[in-house]
């Protein structure tokens, strides 16, 4: 018989995010307890879906974090532990193995979250991946950059987003970043970097089967929009269309290949300029972040963060998961640093238009339309337009604050 048990779950959060699944489990009648980064405190968390709340400087640091959590486990029976952040996703695997709770443990989980595992698996499995090796023997590194041609990237292993990420177009240029990193430079991989359109899909994963899946292009490539700054735009495909069904037969590989059972996924591919193939580039277990999320949901009604929350205590009752109806309709993200502090968005009134970002220096919006020419449409169109009226520019992080 499926347990009807009240379940408890445990959500870590580095960053302020995931209140959609807090709101949602607790809907489903879950006692929610979280553990969120200090400097997040004063954020609009939404506490009347949360049992209890807590604030660590660090979630990342062992074993402060297990001590936390085992501490909560005097008192709370705890059947699973969350990861809303890209940051969390080691340290629940972590909580997982000491725990002895189900779901992904330590080694899985480095395939979505360490750059060289999860490369190294793909290419394993048979997934075009860019050339690249780990930072270990100089060696090999040298005969690397001797048959590769250059431009190369250096990337931290287990960084999110394009943090710290160094682009090198000559082998001297590799030496003295090793140099400066020190002990700490067996933590990044060397790759070749592909000039191409950057492309991801957002999916849902459960008992190993990929149930949903969403495909978008960028307007430009993440990195060059974090480092060189710019406008942020990321539109949903016509599923219809070569494009989109290729890139979901990839996925479907990609995520079988590094063994994603369950929960919500998103990855990232690149077609290269030079021979129009599709390679992967990285994946990650959560629900992709820029407001991703929320263009899925006007254009599909498929709500990421909740079906997520639904898996997870199906799972745990024993019960079957479905998911619900899927809309045939189609988004696009656009968002951007302001100069100004609360962005004046009034002069953008397109019918499309579905959701206004609302935070300070910051301008953004979602369109959704039944037709993905449109959404494309309005988008190039309103990336001109915002540069003009709210772009600003700052130096990029080498890695998130503290």
């Amino acid at each position: 018989m499926a347990e009807t048990r009240p379940l408890t779950l445990l959500c870590l959060a580095s960053y302020f995010k995931g209140s959609a699944f807090l709101e949602a489990a607790k809907r489903l009648g879950c006692t929610v307890l979280l553990i969120a980064k200090e400097s997040f405190a004063q954020e609009a968390w939404p506490r009347a879906s949360l049992d209890e709340i807590y604030f660590m400087p660090d979630l990342t640091k062992r074993p402060d974090i297990i001590f936390a959590a085992s501490y909560l486990a005097r008192s709370h029976p705890i059947d699973q532990v969350i990861a809303l952040d890209d940051y969390d996703v080691e340290t629940a695997a972590a909580l997982r193995d000491h725990m002895r709770l189900p779901g992904m443990g330590e080694s899985l989980a480095r395939h979505f979250r360490d750059k060289l595992a999860m490369r190294t698996q793909a290419r394993a499995s048979g997934v075009l991946v860019p050339e690249f090796i780990g930072v270990f023997n100089y060696d090999r590194l040298r005969d690397f950059m001797s048959r590769v041609p250059a431009p190369w990237v250096l990337k931290p292993r287990s960084e999110a987003s394009s943090m710290g990420i160094k682009k090198l177009h000559a082998a001297d240029d590799l030496w003295p970043l090793l140099e400066a990193l020190g002990d700490q430079q067996s933590f990044f991989v060397l790759e070749q970097f592909i000039p191409g359109d950057v492309f991801h899909v957002d999916g849902l994963v459960n008992d190993g089967e990929l149930l949903f899946q969403q495909a978008h292009q960028y307007g430009r490539p993440p990195m060059s929009v974090y480092h060189e700054g710019g406008i942020f735009l990321t539109r949903a495909l016509d599923r219809h269309s070569p494009e989109a069904q290729g890139l979901f037969t990839l996925n479907r590989q990609v995520q079988g290949a590094l063994g994603m059972r369950r929960g919500a996924t998103h990855t990232e591919y690149i077609r290269a300029h030079a021979d129009g193939r599709l390679y992967f580039l990285e994946t990650a277990a959560r629900v992709g972040g820029a407001n991703i999320a929320e263009a899925v949901r006007f254009a599909t009604g498929v709500d990421l963060w909740g079906e997520w929350a639904r898996m997870e205590v199906a799972f745990l009752r024993g019960d079957s998961y479905q998911l619900p109806e899927v809309r045939e309709g189609y988004a696009g993200v656009i968002n951007c640093l302001a100069r100004q502090e609360w962005p004046d968005l009034s002069a953008y009134s397109d019918p499309e238009i579905v959701w206004h970002m609302q935070k300070k220096h910051h301008a953004g919006l979602i369109l959704a339309s039944p037709d993905s020419a449109r959404v494309e449409q309005l988008l190039n169109d309103y990336a001109a337009r915002f540069s003009n009226d709210f772009l600003a520019v700052m130096p990029p992080l080498d890695k998130a604050p503290a």
